[in-house]
């Protein structure tokens, strides 16, 4: 006779007995470690004296301390909180080893809370996350200090010397929410993202700036330059259509090529008319890009403008000023044109970073902004460790 298992009845069943049995772990490994530390504090005692429990010394004027009992005290662990009994004489006490003085909590429990912060939850919601785990409430104070320790490692990041071995660079800006005492604030973040001939990539900086402006830009790439990042082998820069980074891209890479990003410019276009003529302006300037080649393409162009010169004269005006630019990518291997006409690449981190930073809502300070995104970045940069873009690979 076949039994079915997937009745309702069951299915709680089975619940009730994990939750038994995850509990009944959980309460004997921290049952466990109590054990263990307590044990550690009373041998370090018996060390210090010279004396095991209930043991004396023949001669009392030799003894040099003696023992006064023990203090509680309470330490979050990640399997929860315990109270260890800390053993002590009259002139000195012992703090089991690995626990250091004034801690109230295990590295691991901090690590998490930080680890917590960076994937996005709010420094209240962390506190409500970990008190699942270990019975304590962290408050939102407590997880802000602890996670400024990623201070020293973002002006690390800042300062780190890049290797002159990037062929290809895309630069774009992000705008995040930052709270002020006057209201939220928006802030700047621009970044660069690079790739190698052979597909390896790396988020290579970040930096404030007050606007996308071509003396913000020359100071960021200015910065590259000087960590490193000369440009002797650079090829490629590609950006979106702002007309500041275009001429700061001029004026510190001069011999790099400036592909602009199709992506930004098809939203520009898709803007500059009217909705009814929206999908067939987008078809007609596809087929620019989708050319089987640079003349292909310019011919593509030439019917984009007879069709709408008299509709949209400026829209053509601006897309013709803007087409050696945007067509610079037909001069590179056939494979690699799909990546190298759009910042999509840096786009889809700002995806993954707005994603992580929307349960924020804003942030307090500007210090919070760089640690959330350092960590993002530091996450993709060691997940693109061993995974090279394939395209690239291909064209290699």
């Amino acid at each position: 006779m076949r039994h079915d298992y997937s009745t309702e009845q069951f299915q709680a069943f089975r619940g009730e007995v994990r939750e038994s049995f995850w509990g009944q772990v959980r309460w004997r490994t921290q049952h466990l470690l109590q054990q263990i530390l307590e044990a550690d504090s009373e041998q370090q005692m018996a060390e210090y004296l010279g004396l095991a429990r209930y043991e004396r010394r023949e001669k009392p004027e030799e003894r040099r301390d003696s023992r006064n009992g023990f203090y509680e005290r309470d330490y979050v662990t990640p399997w929860g909180s315990i109270r260890l009994r800390v053993r002590r004489t009259r002139k000195r006490s012992f703090l089991p080893r690995g626990v250091q003085a004034l801690e109230r909590r295990a590295p691991e429990v901090a690590e998490m809370i930080r680890q917590a912060f960076v994937r996005g939850v709010s420094t209240r919601a962390v506190g409500r996350v970990v008190a699942l785990i270990t019975d304590e409430p962290v408050s939102a104070q407590t997880v802000s200090r602890l996670t400024r320790v990623l201070d020293q490692a973002v002006e690390q990041f800042h300062h780190a010397a890049l290797a002159d071995e990037w062929a290809y660079l895309l630069l774009d800006g992000v705008w995040l929410k930052v709270r002020r005492a006057f209201g939220p604030q928006r802030v700047l973040l621009l970044v660069a993202y690079g790739v190698r001939s052979d597909g390896s990539r790396q988020l290579l900086a970040f930096t404030r700036a007050r606007a996308e402006s071509q003396a913000c830009w020359e100071a960021f790439l200015w910065d590259l330059h000087e960590r490193g990042l000369a440009g002797q082998q650079l090829r490629l820069v590609i950006s979106d259509g702002c007309a500041g980074l275009a001429a700061a891209i001029e004026t510190i890479y001069p011999r790099a090529r400036h592909q602009r990003c199709w992506v930004h410019k098809m939203r520009n276009l898709r803007d500059g008319v009217r909705r009814r003529d929206q999908a067939s302006v987008k078809r007609d300037a596809q087929r620019i890009y989708l050319a089987r080649h640079a003349a292909q393409a310019r011919r593509a162009f030439q019917r984009f403008r007879f069709h709408w010169q008299a509709v949209y004269p400026a829209l053509v005006r601006r897309l013709e000023r803007d087409l050696p630019e945007l067509l610079t990518f037909f001069d590179f291997p056939q494979p690699l044109w799909r990546k190298l006409r759009t910042t999509n690449a840096i786009e889809r981190c700002f995806v993954e970073v707005r994603r992580r930073t929307r349960p924020m809502v804003v942030f307090v300070n500007v210090a919070s902004v760089e640690r959330i995104i350092y960590a993002i970045f530091q996450k993709f940069n060691q997940q693109w460790q061993n995974r090279a873009l394939p395209l690239f690979t291909q064209a290699a």
